[in-house]
């Protein structure tokens, strides 16, 4: 892609940068790097723990660990391994890792539309001006056999209202859901514009509890938009490109 926006890569990062303010932590689930200290810290709070690496991207390579009666169950796409200690997973994730730095997030617990999990996409983009508008809101609904809803993990692209309702969301909630997230995909503009320079565009991984809490999971700063194109109705997908024009976004 040869559009101009800048990229950051490094999600421990970006989760930095929400962290220093408190408006945005209370979205933001506990993040830590991945070393055995802070492995134990997050297995001894949390019942799901995610493992990721800190630059991915696509949902490739997360892996879910899970507490269960006997210890720990790690899956990998469709793959669990069992653990009976917290040192033996901790020995696999490390060799899994590598030389790669992978960071641990606390599991947030989908709410499911229709039996299926989902989280939702926030694209903001600069008007021409420079002021960030909230441009298309969509979902990624999960294949439920695997860790990442992402549609490259075989998941599908959906709409905004549609899979909330299917949540069981009412509609008052939703309106009111889909301009905070607006609000908040604008306001998490603004503060990644405080820290550098020449961003045009963001996609806000935000996933919603089975309350209907929001949670930004990742801050994308090459979101893909493709998948739109297969929604029936394109509006989202040419508005996006609509306002990426002046920035050189051709598809």
């Amino acid at each position: 892609m040869s559009y101009k926006s800048s990229t950051i890569k490094s999600k421990w990062k970006k989760t930095k940068w929400l962290n220093e303010d408190a408006y945005f932590r209370q979205y933001v689930p506990h993040t830590l790097p991945f070393s055995k200290k802070n492995l134990n810290a997050m297995l001894a709070d949390y019942t799901t723990v995610f493992f990721k690496p800190t630059d991915g991207s696509g949902g490739n390579n997360i892996i879910r660990i899970r507490k269960t009666g006997g210890g720990y169950q790690s899956q990998l796409n469709t793959t669990k391994t069992s653990y009976s200690s917290s040192s033996q997973l901790y020995r696999d994730l490390n060799r899994f890792a590598g030389s790669r730095p992978y960071l641990l997030q606390k599991g947030i617990r989908l709410a499911k539309s229709n039996g299926k999990p989902f989280d939702i996409r926030v694209m903001v983009q600069k008007t021409r001006a420079g002021a960030w508008v909230g441009t298309a809101l969509f979902t990624k609904v999960g294949n439920p056999n695997k860790v990442a809803t992402n549609y490259n993990q075989g998941g599908s692209i959906g709409t905004f209202k549609k899979t909330m309702s299917g949540a069981n969301f009412d509609s008052a909630f939703i309106q009111q859901l889909e301009s905070e997230l607006k609000g908040l995909g604008v306001a998490v503009g603004k503060n990644f514009d405080r820290h550098y320079k020449g961003f045009k565009e963001l996609g806000l991984d935000v996933a919603v509890d089975s309350k209907g809490r929001p949670w930004i999971l990742e801050v994308n700063t090459r979101p893909q938009i493709y998948p739109l194109k297969n929604l029936k109705d394109r509006s989202l997908y040419h508005r996006v490109l609509s306002y990426g024009k002046h920035y050189g976004r051709t598809k």
